[in-house]
């Protein structure tokens, strides 16, 4: 600004100031009076309390946008990339799996976008609430968990079983006593035998959880642990790719549903996935699906949508 522009804009200034009954030496004063005053109100916790406040309206309104994919058209499938054959890294690097190929379908026949989103398990909770993701689906057992999630239909029929060496010697549930247990982390077989099976798990040595199952068959390979507690249709995964390492017990844990999981409240979502599934089916499409994984152990024997 050019000096007498400078000086016509202090006068003008002044002249404000002079109108409200101030000048610039009593308002700069009360400037300062106003700084060392915030200052102490700041040393006083005040500040904190409105960054709080404005912290919870942010979380807040972050948690009530709908990041569904009938609102955003855009399906996030969180899934755990070491659970075959539903879903996992194939052998040219690419996220593949029975149940990733269904969700493909599914966002092929509603013209939504597709992200496959690999994930730790047990932060899937936190994931669907951020919006991160807007559904699981990757063998997610309903069962239990209604009051937690929306669902879709249940699409595919599952049980809770225990995997051993075929040496170990171990013939039925009782051969556990005494012995190390594996499961994953916030699994379907952990809650199992947290809950219903409590009993049975009371007489092993140890009942160990672990990240991915991957990890917990390599464990039991290898002795470190006498059994693994899995999904049905991992132990078939399992069983069909090393057929003379493992055996199954014949008593089940527990049998259940696997269903697409949502947000609390996305009933629109949850019902076009089911919708969707059910065509599928009707076209075959979820057989030609199906038959890329039978070789791992995949059946249509407990398909459920029709």
């Amino acid at each position: 600004m050019k000096k007498n522009e400078q000086n016509m804009a202090d006068e003008t200034t002044q002249k404000a100031f002079a109108s409200r009954g101030l000048t610039c030496r009593s308002f700069m004063a009360g400037v300062a009076s106003a700084a060392m005053a915030l200052t102490l109100f700041v040393g006083c916790g005040g500040a904190p309390a409105a960054t709080n406040e404005g912290s919870a309206a942010g979380s807040a309104a972050a948690t009530s946008k709908d990041t569904s994919a009938v609102a955003t058209g855009k399906l996030i499938v969180g899934f755990d990339q070491s659970y075959p054959p539903y879903g996992y890294v194939g052998d040219d690097g690419e996220y593949t799996g029975f149940d990733l190929d269904l969700a493909r379908a599914v966002a092929e026949e509603q013209g939504w976008e597709l992200e496959l989103e690999a994930i730790d398990w047990d932060a899937k909770d936190a994931m669907l609430k951020s919006g991160a993701i807007n559904c699981i689906w990757n063998g997610f057992t309903m069962d239990n968990r209604e009051d937690d999630y929306t669902f879709s239909d249940p699409y595919m029929l599952n049980a809770q079983v225990v995997v051993v060496r075929a040496d170990s010697g171990i013939e039925d549930a009782e051969g556990l006593a005494g012995k190390t247990v594996v499961t994953q982390v916030d699994s379907a077989a952990e809650a199992v035998l947290k809950e219903d099976a409590a009993d049975l798990a009371a007489t092993f040595a140890s009942l160990e959880t672990i990240g991915d199952y991957n990890t917990a068959f390599m464990q039991l390979e290898s002795g470190a642990v006498d059994a693994v507690a899995c999904d049905l249709s991992i132990a078939m995964y399992q069983m069909t790719a090393k057929p003379d390492a493992y055996v199954m017990l014949d008593d089940y844990l527990s049998e259940e549903n696997y269903a697409v999981g949502f947000k609390k409240g996305d009933t629109a979502t949850a019902k076009k996935v089911t919708e969707t599934l059910k065509a599928l089916y009707e076209d075959g499409t979820v057989d030609e699906i199906a038959a890329k994984y039978a070789d791992q152990g995949l059946t249509m024997d407990n398909w459920q949508i029709k």
